[in-house]
């Protein structure tokens, strides 16, 4: 298993719940945290661990970002005026690894951030290679031709567990992608309940 796959395993099991939806995640079977004690009754969890959790569980979603990562994101939401959680949200899903899992090019996020690394990816006709580079409203993004028949990209367009949200305009017998609009929290499509709100609590009182 590789560590990537590993890695979204874990984080399904920690988190006790199936935070992409994949139908294979070990929480369809068992419901309990891993290791020895993964089974013990759970007992009320404090304000502060159901903060801690919602992080986790946010942070986990794209991809595992480092806490540096995603405390920059914070702090730039923060910055700006309106609802912080709301803006989290839409710069978390501007990040060009997120649109590429979004337009179902790749399977998961993990293989999206990879998928950009190795230079797959053009955006408005230019390459990029940075995962968190941030996509803006109108950007045409797109698989170079030679990626186009890549093994990945073809099982991921046939994925039945997603669809493309209606934020982003995917062609896929081309391969392109347009990010329409930043979305709000209600438009992204997670398969599980995520609280920005207790997030920015989290930051707000540490």
């Amino acid at each position: 298993m590789t560590k990537r796959t590993s890695a979204k395993y874990k984080i399904d099991r920690r988190m006790g719940e199936n935070i992409w939806g994949r139908p294979k995640s070990p929480v369809n079977r068992r419901e309990y945290a891993p290791g020895q004690h993964g089974q013990r009754r759970k007992g009320k969890m404090s304000d502060f661990g159901l903060q801690l959790r919602a992080k986790q569980k946010l942070k986990g979603y794209y991809g595992d970002l480092t806490e540096k990562q995603f405390r920059r994101i914070y702090s730039e939401a923060e910055r700006v005026r309106g609802d912080t959680g709301e803006i989290l949200i839409g710069l978390l899903e501007r990040r060009l690894d997120t649109v590429v899992y979004r337009a179902k090019f790749v399977p998961t996020i993990f293989a999206a951030r990879q998928f950009v690394n190795h230079a797959h990816v053009r955006v408005n006709g230019k390459k990029v290679n940075i995962p968190s580079y941030r996509v803006k409203e109108g950007d045409v993004i797109e698989v170079r031709d030679r990626s186009k028949q890549l093994a990945s990209v073809l099982e991921a367009v046939q994925l039945p567990e997603r669809d493309v949200p209606d934020y982003i305009e995917a062609d896929h017998s081309k391969m392109t992608a347009r990010f329409v609009r930043t979305p709000a929290l209600s438009d992204v499509p997670y398969p599980v309940m995520m609280e920005p709100n207790l997030v920015i609590e989290f930051y707000a009182q540490n």
